[in-house]
C-alpha cells in the first residue's frame, strides 16, 4: 500500500530528475521539432557534459563546471552540424557517428576511467543547499537547482526564437530549399541550432553528475529515447501553441516520464524492464494522437460489423 509520505517522495524524486532531464527534452524541441533534425548524438553529448562538468568541478571550480560542461555541447553539436552541412552526411548518420566518437572522447575526459567519484567535491548543488541551510527551503536543494537552470533556458527560448535568429531557425526547419531564396543560409542556422541544443544536453548531464555526485561512462545511455518520449508526451498532452506553452509541456512530458519510471521502480520492476518501458512509452506517445483521429473511423466499422451480425 502507498502511504501519502511514499506518494510524495516518489513526485519529489520524479520532479527532481524530470527538471533535470527536461534540459534534454528542450535540446531535442530545439533541434528535432523546430530545426527538424533529429540528432542521435544526444546519448553521447549527455555523458559528455557530465564529464566535463565532473572535472572541472572535482579540480575545484563548481561555476565554471557548467559553463565548460555547456560549451563542450557547443562544440558536439558544431561537428554534428559540419557532418551534416559541409560533408554531406545524412542526419542520422553524423548522429551516430558522433556518438560513437564522443565515448572514447568521454573516457579520455575521465581520465581513462569509467568512473568519476565527487562524494567530496564542491557543487553547484552543495553550494546551494549551504545557502538554503537554516530555511523552509531545506532539504529542496536539487529541485531549486534544476528549477531555476529549467527557467533559464525556457526564458532563453522562448526570447530567442521570437528574434530574426530563431525565426530563421524554424524557417529552416520548416523549408531549408525556400529559405535560401529569402537570403537566409540554411548551413548557417542549422549549426547555430544544433550548438545551442547539444549545450542544453550537456548542461543536463553536468546537473545530473552533480546532482548524483558521480559520473559513469552509461550515465547518457537511453537518454535520446527518453527525451524523444518526453517530447512526445508533452507535446501530446499541451497540444499545440505559442513557444512558451510548448516549451512548458516539454517540461511537464519529463516529469511525467520520470513518474511513470519511478512508480515502475517502487513497484520492484526488474531494472532491465526499463527499457522496455521506455519503448512502450514511446509508442504510446506516437500512436496515441493517431488513434484518437481514426478513433471515430474505427467506432464506425465496429457498430458497421455488429449491426451486420
Amino acid at each position: 500500500m502507498v502511504t501519502l509520505t511514499t506518494a510524495l517522495a516518489l513526485g519529489e524524486t520524479a520532479l527532481k530528475l524530470g527538471l533535470i532531464c527536461s534540459l534534454t527534452v528542450l535540446a531535442l524541441f530545439l533541434s528535432y521539432s523546430m530545426l527538424n533534425v533529429c540528432d542521435l548524438s544526444t546519448d553521447g553529448c549527455f555523458t559528455l557534459g557530465a564529464a566535463v562538468g565532473a572535472a572541472v568541478a572535482i579540480s575545484g571550480h563548481p561555476f565554471l563546471s557548467i559553463a565548460a560542461a555547456m560549451l563542450a555541447g557547443v562544440c558536439s553539436g558544431f561537428v554534428t552540424a559540419f557532418l551534416q552541412t559541409k560533408l554531406g552526411v545524412e542526419s542520422l548518420l553524423a548522429g551516430i557517428i558522433v556518438n560513437t566518437g564522443l565515448y572514447s572522447i568521454n573516457i579520455a575526459v575521465m581520465g581513462g576511467s569509467s568512473l568519476m567519484n565527487m562524494n567530496r567535491t564542491t557543487t553547484v548543488f552543495t553550494m546551494m543547499k549551504d545557502a538554503l541551510d537554516g530555511t523552509p527551503l531545506k532539504g529542496r536543494t536539487e529541485i531549486i537547482v534544476a528549477a531555476i537552470a529549467v527557467v533559464l533556458v525556457v526564458a532563453f527560448l522562448v526570447f530567442f526564437l521570437k528574434t530574426r535568429l530563431g525565426l530563421a531557425i524554424r524557417a529552416t526547419g520548416n523549408n531549408a530549399d525556400m529559405v535560401k531564396s529569402s537570403s537566409i543560409n540554411p548551413v548557417f542556422t542549422t549549426i547555430v541550432g544544433l550548438c545551442i541544443a547539444n549545450s542544453f544536453t550537456a548542461l543536463s548531464g553536468c546537473l545530473l553528475a552533480q546532482s548524483q555526485k558521480s559520473v559513469d561512462i552509461n550515465i547518457g545511455q537511453g537518454m535520446v529515447t527518453i527525451a524523444l518520449a518526453s517530447l512526445l508526451i508533452g507535446g501530446t498532452v499541451m497540444g499545440k501553441g505559442g513557444i512558451l506553452l510548448r516549451a512548458v509541456g516539454m517540461v511537464l512530458g519529463s516529469f511525467i516520464f520520470r513518474l511513470v519510471y519511478t512508480v515502475a521502480l517502487r513497484f520492484n520492476m526488474p531494472a532491465f524492464m526499463l527499457k522496455l518501458v521506455s519503448s512502450v512509452i514511446v509508442v504510446l506517445a506516437i500512436s496515441g494522437p493517431y488513434l484518437k483521429r481514426q478513433w471515430p473511423q474505427i467506432r464506425r466499422r465496429m457498430t458497421h460489423r455488429k449491426g451486420g451480425i
